[in-house]
């Protein structure tokens, strides 16, 4: 029953957030128009969030009837201090969502209002260890621009609306984890531009089925990991899966990403609070991890979950340095310019803890092209650090139809062979993509944790296997892929055929006697 009702508040939020989106699509189209929602939904969390520490622990001394947003200004700057250290940030009562969406509809200057109460915010951590959580996280939330109507009346309208439809939805109480409302809205939010903005939405986004099966194959057999790593984290989901499949307490340590777009970084970071994980538990860096990895200081970690993005540009040999970096090093060659994609797994290879696992994205070329990545492999395989490489079904990913693989990759493996999985089938069809189901998912894992050989879907490779094949580790090498062509039976057909030319041989004969019959008239 609570799973119904559960479901049911699902279905009516995800309702509640299309009608804004239709509602206010007009004037802001489509991707850009996220930075809105998400932004105001995260100013929703943030002054509830704040407002709820604060009120309990007035109630648990014994003032029931305090509400922090009631307060006054001035009585509230007494605790500024504390809740910065406490909570990262600090808002003043008159500054918090439900008494600055009170005060909107008879607010001329409500696009300043909101600017001003952003800009606090942020710098209220300033000088904090919180300040790298904080910095920035509106620069996406433009109050002025156009794109929100031609007058400032217009855009005062729309964010009145805005403050209304964020206000409305139900969210639930902060402090009740069950739903998981906030964080829940803002994936469905994520999934709807994804699907509508084709790749300049969709590579920001690994859907929620794909950030499963990785995560479940990065935890076999754990049941809590001391860090999570991911090197293009883009919008966050893939790191936060951990807590959705290991439990709110089982990442130990904390949270890490880096990110070169910087609108993908802040909402990466607002991600990480709608989904109540505390400024001191995440950090997220907003550079270019091949050239300029930020967090030396955090590895090794014991899960490490990606989709970096396929066969981007990057500096490879015309920066000197490269060769010499530790991270890549060891293989003795640079993955091409043209194609980063064996830099990001060599950089994760670096960063992964000796009981770790990583579970990465791949587009498939880089399984059987020649050159530098063909040694890259050959380096991977003979220090035995590729345990499985898994065929996914194609049209998974928003604004890209490539069936992609995934690389496991461990440096503690218990054997010296290589598992390969033909996942192609594993789907269902939902609308223009496929989806992988909880069936799917349970099967590849279960494959995986075993290392199991099916026919015609997993196939267990020798060590001696792939270098025959000259590291070749397309999936499709070494697994076979059913026949399902029609069966014939040759003696049966052949017996088919002689039946017919029978008959036939019976029908000339009836012709022949009938054309006599008649040239005897």
């Amino acid at each position: 029953m609570a799973d119904i009702k559960k479901e049911q508040e699902r279905e009516e939020l995800h309702r509640a957030i299309w009608a804004i989106a239709d509602d206010l699509r007009g004037s802001v189209d489509g991707w850009d128009f996220k930075s809105y929602v998400l932004g105001t939904m995260f100013y929703r969390y943030i002054s509830e969030n704040l407002a709820n520490y604060i009120n309990e622990n007035e109630w648990e001394s014994g003032n029931r009837a305090f509400d922090y947003s009631k307060m006054t200004d001035a009585d509230a700057e007494v605790a500024r201090e504390g809740l910065i250290e406490e909570k990262g940030f600090f808002m003043l009562p008159s500054e918090l969502f439900c008494n600055v969406r009170a005060n909107a509809p008879r607010d001329e200057n409500l696009n300043m209002t909101l600017e001003r109460v952003f800009n606090n915010i942020e710098n209220s951590a300033k000088g904090s260890v919180s300040e790298n959580s904080f910095a920035g996280l509106f620069d996406d939330f433009d109050v002025n621009s156009n794109k929100l109507g031609a007058t400032v009346a217009k855009r005062n309208e729309k964010l009145v609306k805005l403050l209304n439809g964020i206000g409305e939805m139900n969210l639930g109480d902060v402090r009740n984890h069950d739903i998981d409302a906030f964080g829940d809205a803002y994936e469905y939010l994520m999934t709807m531009y994804a699907s509508n903005a084709g790749k300049s939405g969709g590579e920001f986004f690994t859907p929620a089925d794909v950030s499963e099966l990785l995560t479940r194959l990065g935890t076999v057999g754990k049941e809590a990991v001391n860090k999570v790593y991911d090197p293009a984290c883009g919008s966050g989901s893939l790191l936060l899966k951990a807590v959705q499949v290991l439990g709110h307490d089982a990442v130990r340590d904390g949270f890490f990403g880096q990110e070169i777009n910087i609108t993908t970084y802040n909402l990466c970071r607002i991600n990480m609070f709608l989904h109540d994980i505390g400024f001191h538990k995440f950090d997220i860096a907003c550079e270019d991890t091949l050239i300029t990895p930020k967090h030396w200081d955090e590895e090794p970690f014991e899960l490490i979950v990606s989709n970096p993005p396929y066969s981007i540009k990057w500096a490879g040999d015309e920066n000197p340095l490269l060769i010499n970096d530790p991270r890549f090093a060891p293989a003795g060659v640079l993955a091409p310019k043209s194609k980063a994609d064996l830099a990001f797994i060599m950089h994760s290879l670096a960063w992964l803890a000796p009981s770790g696992t990583a579970a990465i994205v791949c587009f498939p070329g880089i399984m059987y092209r020649g050159g530098a990545e063909q040694k890259i492999r050959k380096y991977l395989v003979d220090n035995n650090f590729i345990d499985c490489v898994i065929q996914l079904p194609s049209n998974l990913f928003f604004g890209t139809s490539i069936a992609t693989c995934i690389m496991v990759l461990k440096r503690g493996k218990q054997d010296n062979k290589t598992l390969f999985i033909d996942a192609s089938a594993e789907c269902v069809k939902v609308t223009n993509n496929n989806k992988l189901t909880a069936e799917n998912i349970a099967r590849i894992v279960d494959t995986f944790a075993n290392r199991s050989e099916i026919k015609h879907f997993s196939h267990l490779a020798e060590y001696s296997e792939i270098t025959e094949n000259d590291y070749n580790l397309s999936v499709s090498t070494y697994v076979e892929a059913e026949d399902t062509r029609e069966k014939i039976d040759i003696k049966e057909l052949n017996a088919r055929i002689a039946e017919i030319v029978a008959r036939e041989n019976v029908l000339r004969e009836e012709i022949d006697r009938i054309i006599a019959e008649i040239e005897g008239e």
